[in-house]
């Protein structure tokens, strides 16, 4: 299996044993073969080394392939890419080509929009389906050649996809299928607008899919303008952690937050490190803090290039560097199994973020370790996220390092949440970044 391969693989979430199986309301195990999809496309799903689809892809596909418009809810790492892909690529077989786009996905992240590239291409192994990844930080050029040559389907973030509709390289007169993909983090990132602008460009007559690991209030109502009688597939509605996932607390004076960092790093096992940071130039910072310390750092964030994300994800995957420190955009879009350590430098913002940073760890049915370091105003989101849990996580200490150092003295004020105040759900923030 090639490494593309590898990777598609499990961006749809499965392992070459299967996931539990599904069963339909007869009794009987739901496989892929009993799900309508072209033969050619059942190629693609066995050469993957797929055996049953995950609960999303089972219960999604097929009143995606019934023409209805659909509400995917379910979280990182379930197959929710694939599901939406397999039954777009099954209707593009179906149909006659003009060379017009046939088929919308809309991301809020490039690593996310690759995603759903990557696996229409690997699904797609053995039909000829033309598509696109549109996202900003990398030359027009290439993009621009491939519209010019005419595109099935189009994966694209929202700034970059407005930049080529509005220089009038793509025409949505054929268009079928609109896909809004992580919708919620659409809501984090500010992209509503970018939204709504390309909607008013689209036909009215389409078919809608919203996919997302939760779908908060605040977009219902968006969602609900788009979607005409949506058929509603929920998988564990409430985010839940890995049952292979060690949870601890680290209690921290603030200040001393990196030195702790150092020593964790240090500590047998610790890997493939996983750093969570709250804004992207404390990450930029902390990565060369730590790469003085003689621990070998990618950086992960909106402020990168596409070729310097690629290159710090490429590393980290081979192992070049012990430590990756992102920001919540690795939060999802990347898979990479082998990770060892989740470490939130910075407490997340709320108790879904924690869930999906921590998990980045034990995928696969693997294990994997969740430290949180903490001061004491980081408490009450602690006390938040346990809530959500409903288990209390141990609080750790280690038993040579000296917590009661003072704070050094600071020409300017040190490293608090990133020197900004955190951003309310739904805040207006790092927009054109991911363009």
């Amino acid at each position: 299996m090639s490494e593309r391969q590898e990777a598609a693989r499990h961006q749809a979430g499965h392992s070459m044993k299967g996931g539990a199986p599904v069963v339909a309301a007869d009794g009987t195990e739901v496989m892929f073969e009993s799900l309508g999809l072209h033969p050619d496309l059942l190629k693609g799903v066995r050469n993957l080394g797929f055996i049953r689809p995950t609960p999303i892809q089972a219960r999604a596909i097929p009143p995606i392939l019934a023409g209805r418009d659909v509400i995917g809810c379910a979280q990182t790492g379930t197959g929710k890419t694939a599901a939406f892909v397999l039954p777009i690529l099954h209707r593009l077989l179906r149909g006659r080509s003009r060379g017009h786009v046939r088929a919308l996905i809309i991301a809020p992240t490039r690593e996310l929009a690759l995603q759903s590239m990557e696996q229409v291409r690997a699904l797609s192994r053995f039909v000829h389906v033309k598509g696109v990844a549109l996202f900003g930080g990398v030359p027009m050029e290439p993009q621009v050649r491939a519209l010019a040559q005419g595109v099935a389907l189009i994966s694209a973030t929202p700034g970059r996809l407005l930049d080529h509709i509005f220089s009038g390289r793509i025409d949505f007169v054929d268009l079928e299928v609109f896909v809004l993909d992580e919708v919620d983090r659409m809501l984090d990132m500010g992209f509503l607008p970018d939204i709504r602008k390309i909607i008013s460009l689209l036909p009215r007559e389409r078919q809608n899919l919203v996919f997302s690991a939760t779908v908060p209030p605040e977009i219902l109502t968006l969602v609900h303008q788009i979607l005409r009688n949506p058929v509603t597939v929920q998988i564990d509605a409430k985010p839940t952690a890995a049952v292979g996932i060690r949870h601890a607390i680290y209690p921290v004076p603030h200040h001393l937050k990196t030195e702790l960092l150092v020593e964790l790093l240090r500590a047998q096992g610790a890997t493939s490190v996983l750093i969570f940071t709250r804004t992207k130039h404390f990450a930029d910072r902390l990565a060369r803090t730590l790469e003085r310390r003689g621990v070998r750092v990618s950086v992960l964030h909106g402020d990168r290039s596409q070729s310097q994300r690629l290159h710090a994800l490429e590393h980290f995957r081979r192992g070049r560097s012990q430590a990756m420190v992102a920001t919540d955009i690795a939060a999802r879009g990347i898979d990479i199994d082998d990770i060892t350590h989740v470490i939130n430098f910075d407490v997340p913002n709320s108790p879904d973020d924690y869930i999906h940073r921590i998990g980045r760890t034990a995928r696969m049915e693997a294990t994997g370790d969740a430290f949180t370091l903490v001061d004491r105003e980081d408490e009450s989101m602690i006390a938040q996220i346990e809530r959500a849990l409903n288990r209390t996580l141990p609080r750790v200490t280690l038993p040579n390092f000296d917590y009661r150092r003072p704070a050094p003295a600071h020409p300017h004020p040190p490293h608090r949440h990133g020197g900004a105040p955190r951003h309310p759900r739904g805040a207006v923030h790092q927009r054109r970044h991911h363009r």
